[in-house]
């Protein structure tokens, strides 16, 4: 994942990815750039490993610890400035509000260094907050344009939609930024900043800008769409990221096909409104996380019969849950693939849960050996059309049915039972006692005056004398 544009001082930029950075169009002296890359420095958990030899490497071969959007905030950022590291020192890090699910953002507040900043500022702090850009401008009361504190009016935040808009829909995810210099009367040096209680301001800040990101899916991922569309199943997407940005990450893979329109796809092509857009015209359909909160089960059902091609955006947790179920009571088998722990939930809804790891992946195992005989037993040859078939219905292609059931109890069960009784009879005549002499022979059984069929007493020898 890399940066590839960024929107500040109302303008989108394209961002160049070489280390020398001979492409680059925008100054990175402005005050627009300045104020955004040290937002997108002080307000970011990833770092590079510190070791000489990895520290030594180009800056995008450097490996790193952290997310990988926020790794691409670190690189991007690193081959704009080159002072990543002396920015987090002379801003050291106060207090932080970690990303979660609900809030969709980020916060930290830190230090002004007095070596740095006037004298003035030496005692003051800086709040830094970057997330979903919807969550971030509706905190924001100004805007930081050409080195000014605006007003947060009409104007901007239509700017502001054009330019989220114009990122979103090249599949780009996009993060906003935004930031506020504590006042020192309030907040003076040695303040003890509480994130349980939240002791600080979190609204009225100062927006400063996007960035979007672009991680290109790979080039087989629309094949495998494909082939499991062949094969009868309904691929869903369902991610956090923002609606625009999803459908169009969507259409690049496939899972909404060339030709099918949601139907604000539909409203944009007529130039009508899209409460005249009768939504039977409609293949396909994007899902807001929060319209999916005000659905009822039964509405989730019928969105999930009625679109061959869904996506849902902005999910929490348990939405993504809540669409699992809802596919399980279609009657469909659901495969659910998550990669972090967010996805719990979900994956143990799931039929089939998939985890995809990222990172490093460690296996723990007392006997490695064993691990070999396992996977050498499990092995079997590859059907070439597995994929073209259909997957079997749960309810009556099952492993043991009527058929093999009544197969196996009227034939192959008459079959045992009369061989069974065959040998049973053939030893019990070998030792001189005929089928129907063995009626009631039981009372007298244990008795050693006991004659078989032909009048001889029969004497049982122990097998120890």
């Amino acid at each position: 994942m890399v940066v590839a544009h960024m929107w500040f001082d109302n303008g989108i930029v394209e961002v160049d990815v070489s280390e020398n950075q001979a492409l680059s169009t925008f100054d990175k002296n402005s005050c627009g750039f300045l104020a955004l890359s040290r937002c997108a420095t002080l307000c970011n958990r990833a770092d590079f490993k510190q070791d000489s030899e990895n520290l030594a490497q180009p800056v995008l071969q450097r490996a790193c610890n952290g997310d990988s959007s926020e790794v691409a905030l670190l690189k991007c950022v690193e081959l704009s400035t080159g002072n990543v590291s002396r920015s987090r020192e002379i801003h050291p890090k106060v207090c932080e509000i970690p990303f979660n699910s609900t809030n969709k953002y980020q916060l930290s507040i830190h230090e002004l260094n007095t070596n740095i900043e006037s004298e003035e500022n030496s005692r003051s702090y800086l709040l830094v907050m970057k997330g979903a850009p919807e969550r971030i401008i509706e905190r924001c009361s100004t805007i930081y344009i050409d080195g000014e504190d605006l007003e947060m009016n009409d104007y901007w935040r239509t700017a502001f939609e054009h330019a989220y808009l114009e990122l979103g829909n090249v599949g780009e995810r996009v993060l906003g930024f935004c930031d506020l210099r504590l006042p020192g009367k309030e907040y003076p040096y040695g303040y003890s900043f509480d994130t349980d209680e939240v002791n600080f301001p979190i609204t009225n800040l100062r927006f400063l800008g996007l960035m979007g990101m672009i991680d290109p899916p790979k080039a087989s991922v629309p094949d495998v769409i494909m082939k499991c569309r062949s094969a009868g199943i309904k691929v869903i997407m369902v991610t956090g990221d923002h609606p625009i940005t999803s459908k169009a990450i969507a259409r690049t893979v496939g899972i909404i096909s060339k030709g099918s329109e949601t139907a604000e796809d539909i409203a944009e092509r007529l130039d009508i409104s899209l409460e005249l857009v009768d939504s039977n015209n409609a293949k396909a359909c994007v899902i807001h996380g929060n319209d999916l909160r005000a659905k009822s089960p039964a509405e989730i059902d019928a969105l999930l019969r009625d679109y061959p091609e869904i996506v849902f955006a902005r999910t929490s947790p348990q939405q993504k849950a809540i669409i699992v179920e809802a596919c399980q009571r279609q009657g469909d088998i659901v495969t659910m693939i998550g990669n972090s722990v967010h996805d719990l939930p979900a994956l143990q809804q799931a039929d089939v849960g998939i985890v995809i790891a990222w990172g490093i992946t460690t296996i723990l195992c007392i006997e490695f050996m064993n691990i070999m005989g396992a996977i050498s037993l499990a092995y079997e040859k590859v059907e070439t059309d597995i994929m073209k078939r259909r997957p079997r219905d749960p309810k009556h292609d099952r492993l043991v049915n009527k058929r093999p059931a009544l197969i196996t109890s009227s034939l192959i069960g008459i079959i045992q039972v009369a061989t069974g009784l065959f040998a049973y009879f053939l030893i019990i005549i070998e030792n001189g006692f005929s089928p129907s002499h063995l009626f009631d022979l039981r009372k007298s059984w244990e008795s050693k005056d006991v004659n078989n069929s032909y009048g001889q007493e029969w004497v049982r020898i122990s097998p120890f004398i």
